[in-house]
Parts: structure tokens; sequence; C-alpha cells
């Protein structure tokens, strides 16, 4: 009964231990500004891997950003493995240097992000299709800025604090 209950404890502190803080890349470059990067026409690949790392679905989005009233405007379109369309469309407001919020049709409330050096972190919940209806599911995702405009996101999926699945994206402007 100790052995478990050391080994748990160990478990919990070093999982404690592996948040991210945005700010850690502040000094990272290329630098990430959201609203220059996804302004005209980018073009992602994506798959989502179950909680066990198998990959359920994969995709392409082709993405259309604009400004409107100061505001980043992104049409996503999602078409994926077998054929399904989906349709996101992102409307983003810088607050600050470093700070953002976005809304969505399927986002609960707004999407808060921040970003520094090339790193942005964003923080929602998604109302997602599920069998005949739909499903709340946090996601903690984080992009990363990388040399010749390549993008990498890794989306992690939560519900009730489970982990669910991961989403990666590769972007890359047209």
């Amino acid at each position: 009964m100790t052995k478990s209950l050391l080994i748990l404890l160990s478990l919990l502190t070093f999982s404690g231990c592996s948040n991210m803080s945005v700010e850690q890349y502040q000094n990272k470059t290329p630098h990430f500004v959201i609203e220059d990067y996804f302004l005209g026409h980018t073009r992602a690949w994506g798959i989502f891997q179950n909680r066990k790392g198998q990959v359920e679905r994969q995709f392409t989005v082709e993405i259309l950003g604009k400004m409107v009233a100061g505001n980043l405007v992104l049409e996503e379109d999602f078409v994926y493995a077998d054929g399904t369309l989906d349709r996101r469309v992102w409307t983003i407001n810088k607050i600050d240097a470093h700070h953002y919020e976005g809304r969505a049709a399927d986002v609960i409330g707004h999407a808060t992000g921040r970003a520094y050096g090339n790193a942005l972190n964003w923080a929602y919940t998604l109302n997602l299709p599920y069998q005949d209806g739909t499903v709340q599911v946090q996601f903690d995702d984080w992009m990363f800025l990388q040399k010749d405009g390549v993008l990498i996101n890794r989306a992690k999926m939560t519900k009730f604090g489970f982990f669910l699945g991961e989403v990666t994206l590769v972007f890359q402007k047209k």
C-alpha cells in the first residue's frame, strides 16, 4: 500500500512540473504575430490522435485571413480524409502586445490567447460534434513559429481534466 501511495504522489508531483509558460519563449525567434502571419491564404495539414496515440482523423484546412474593423477574421475550411467538410470562422481581437481574445460560433464564451516570442498559447472550450449532439471539451492550444514561415500547432483536449487526445497541425503560407 505504501509503495502504491509513493508512486501516485510521484506521478502527481512530476505531472505538476510539466506545465509550460508562454513567457519562457519571449526571446525565441522568429517572432510570431498572429495578425501578420494569418493575413491572406494559409494551408494546414492535421491529425487527431486519441488518448492512446492512435491517429483517428486526418484533415487539411484552407484558411483565409483578413482584417475587419481592427479584428483578424479567419475563415477556416476543413476537409477530412473521409470527405467530411467543416467550417469555423474566428474573430480575433488583439487586447495588447501579448493578449488576444477569440470568438467562433462553436466556442463557448471566448478563447484567451497569450503570445511571447515565437509562441502563442490559446485556451478555450469547444462544442465538439459527438454522435447526435455535441460535447464541450477544453483545448490547451500551443503554436510555435519556425523558420521559413512554418507554424506548428499542438492542442491537447480534455474533459473534466481527463486527457481525451491531441490535435497536431502544420501551417504553411501559400
